[in-house]
């Protein structure tokens, strides 16, 4: 459609030119371009590059009586023109324009420039503000194949050159032309056929109603539009990291098939965030002027940043909107269009007020301010999860009312189990230790095993080992220092680092079924490096891991990892441990040892069994005397260690939280425009840099416009 409009315009154009020669003198059709190109450099707009005075752009000092006596155009009378005697002179000193310009006039354009001061010198103001007239409609000898009255300008100016229409094009090729303009897709064959089939007098206008309320239609007709509105799927600077904004390319393809008013749709991408009670699609709409770069290099200046944003917001809405070049009039008065610097600032000011820097941190990510964009089923989805969080906080809270019964009925095994227990750790003797990938793993003296040989990328320490029958509640792994490793610390990597990705472990036994799995949920370490916490390894993330500081903290470290219960292991048992090592390149284990343990998870720490002899006091004291913080910390004591229906409660309780969190993470989101609370100061930017602030502005439109209502 946007192609046959510009048909039609070319066409007409063709028709201006060709009565060029018969019309009166146009201004803005042949004279401005002429002294746009020879004489404005000396003699227009910029009055630092002025000569002699003389200005010629406008009326009112182009008809000025000079200081000779003299006027450069004196309208109706040709003679006493100075600019044209000039013109004619061949006096190097006083022909214009200069010979050093090289850029001499044409006789052709001497001639029209005559002409035009012979019939009254009459000056146009901006061609693009100034209301075409209605063009008196021809009347072609034929009337062969006139439709409407487009077709007898075409005809006409056709006829004027010996010219007729073209044969009809066949019905195979005009449904393949409208169907290219309007969806930008070749039609099916089966839509060739049916079109062919179709004999009434409206098949092509039922082929037009169709290719209308195709889905196709609006991404066509989008296509132009995003390119105006500088649309991107990338940021622009550096690696070019990716940005989501199509939500609001989805706005614009829906506005096209909705046949939305344009009035509406320019209102809407403009200032939809400021509409009373404004919806989300109105506020997706403002992301229109959120499409500009977002810049991630180091060491840029915010501010300078911020003002580029909302430089190109004007400079955009003047070109897609207005059709006028705005980049011009940043820097100074514009040299072509009737735009002054002050009013770029005034329109600047109209765009300074979001809360946005259209810098990043370098992250591929959009910048506030964002909204979240829902489908339905997306909407129901969150609130399925949001209610899964708000029931699993019910039973807990529930289950804390049962906290006292509970902690009763756990005490007396507890203080049973406290008499008989001795040890926390049993060291593990394995059968074998081993690296697929040719890790030599030695053992020493106190159990461990020291790595040497190759240092692989990524390793996997295998242990196999018999387990005793009865309880098995979690692994222990000891790393230790060793002269032989780099630094003497821990870990193989060069400066003596180590990052465990996560321990696996299964026992197997002739009475089982199936091997019984460990899931290890509870994860604890006596020192963690910053960013490299114990957690990782439990988050079952393979970029992620338990590292310790080994080139600055040259210690011994040990870490357990917790079943999520107590598990019953039966006479014969092997275990199988699989130490994981692939988070970072060679940072690998250099020494280490693992023991199990049978004590129940509350039971189980680092160390050997050490209770606080505050709790000790408290578990001597009959229930019916302890105050009221001798309570407090036993009930605290079973919360956290006990494997009870309050614990699996809250593990529940954080699981869905988790997976609430994660699901809103997820979502899309899309920039926006959203007004500051308080307006910015705007200012006229001397020579367009940011920090060079002149007089104060406010927002109002260039004055070639109508001006505002009183009470906008």
């Amino acid at each position: 459609m946007f192609r046959l409009i510009i048909v039609g315009v070319l066409t007409i154009e063709l028709i201006a030119l060709n009565a060029i020669a018969q019309d009166p003198v146009s201004f803005n059709r042949d004279i401005r371009p002429i002294l746009s190109d020879h004489c404005f450099r000396c003699h227009g707009p910029d009055e630092a590059q002025r000569q002699g005075g003389l200005r010629l752009d406008l009326q009112e000092f182009a008809f000025q009586v000079a200081e000779s006596g003299h006027a450069a155009i004196v309208p109706g009378n040709v003679s006493a023109s100075v600019l044209l005697q000039r013109v004619h002179a061949t006096d190097p000193d006083e022909q214009m324009p200069p010979s050093e310009i090289g850029k001499p006039l044409k006789p052709a354009q001497v001639e029209l420039l005559e002409r035009w001061i012979k019939e009254g010198a009459k000056y146009e103001g901006h061609w693009a503000f100034i209301k075409p007239p209605r063009p008196t409609i021809p009347s072609p000898k034929s009337s062969e194949r006139v439709e409407n009255e487009i077709d007898r300008f075409l005809l006409a100016n056709l006829e004027s050159r010996g010219f007729s229409y073209a044969p009809e094009a066949t019905r195979e090729i005009l449904l393949r032309r409208v169907t290219l303009d309007l969806t930008g897709l070749p039609p099916t064959p089966a839509e060739v056929n049916q079109f062919l089939a179709d004999k009434s007098p409206d098949a092509y206008e039922k082929v037009v109603d169709r290719l209308l309320k195709s889905p196709r239609y609006g991404e066509q007709m989008a296509v132009q539009w995003l390119d105006l509105a500088r649309y991107a799927d990338s940021n622009g600077y550096q690696v070019d990291s990716s940005r989501f904004q199509w939500p609001w390319r989805d706005w614009v393809i829906e506005a096209f098939n909705q046949n939305m008013p344009y009035d509406q749709f320019t209102i809407e991408q403009l200032a939809g965030d400021l509409l009373p009670e404004a919806n989300l699609a109105q506020k997706i709409a403002t992301g229109f002027h959120r499409n500009h770069r977002l810049n991630g290099e180091g060491g840029i200046i915010a501010e300078e940043w911020r003002v580029e944003t909302v430089i190109d917001r004007v400079e955009t809405t003047g070109l897609t909107w207005l059709g006028l070049t705005f980049n011009c009039c940043r820097c100074h008065d514009h040299k072509y269009d009737p735009i002054s610097q002050r009013e770029f600032y005034s329109m600047f000011s109209y765009f300074n007020n979001i809360a946005e820097s259209g810098t990043l941190q370098g992250e591929s990510r959009n910048t506030d301010p964002t909204i979240t964009v829902l489908t339905p089923e997306q909407e129901t989805q969150l609130a399925s999860l949001k209610d899964a969080v708000a029931n699993s906080e019910n039973e807990l809270q529930a289950l804390v009312g049962t906290l006292p019964q509970l902690v009763a009925e756990w005490e007396p095994g507890f203080r049973e189990q406290l008499k008989t227990t001795v040890k926390a750790w049993t060291v593990l003797e394995p059968e074998s230790v081993a690296s697929p990938n040719g890790t030599v793993l030695t053992k020493q003296t106190d159990g461990s095993y020291l790595a040497s040989g190759p240092n692989p990328s990524h390793d996997v320490y295998e242990i196999k080992a018999s387990l005793a029958a009865g309880k098995w509640s979690g692994l222990l792994l000891e790393c230790f220092t060793d002269p032989s490793l780099p630094h003497g610390s821990l870990g193989r990597f060069p400066n003596g680092n180590f990052v465990l990705s996560r321990v696996e472990a299964q026992i197997t036994a002739p009475s089982l079924s199936a091997p019984l799995v460990a899931k290890f949920t509870r994860a604890v370490a006596d020192y963690s490096q910053s960013g490299w916490d114990i957690q990782n390894t439990i988050t079952q993330d393979s970029k992620k891991g338990w590292a310790v500081d080994g080139p600055t903290r040259i210690e011994n470290r040990q870490a357990m990892f917790l079943n999520e219960s107590v598990l019953t292991i039966p006479a014969d048992a092997k275990i199988s441990i699989r130490i994981i090592q692939e988070s970072l390149g060679q940072h690998n284990i250099g020494r280490f040892r693992v023991s199990t343990s049978g004590l129940p998870l509350e039971l189980v720490s680092l160390s050997e069994l050490q209770l606080p002899e505050s709790l000790k006091q408290t578990l001597s004291t009959p229930a019916e005397q302890r105050t009221e913080a001798q309570t407090k910390e036993l009930h605290d004591y079973f919360q956290k260690n006990v494997d009870s229906p309050i614990r699996k409660a809250e593990a529940k309780v954080a699981e869905s939280k988790k997976q609430l969190a994660g699901f809103q993470n997820s979502l899309p989101t899309v920039m926006v425009m959203q007004e500051s609370p308080s307006p910015r100061e705007a200012f006229v930017l001397v020579r367009g840099q940011y920090d060079q602030r002149g007089e104060t502005v406010t927002a109002s439109v260039p004055k070639v416009f109508p001006p505002l209502p009183a009470d906008a």
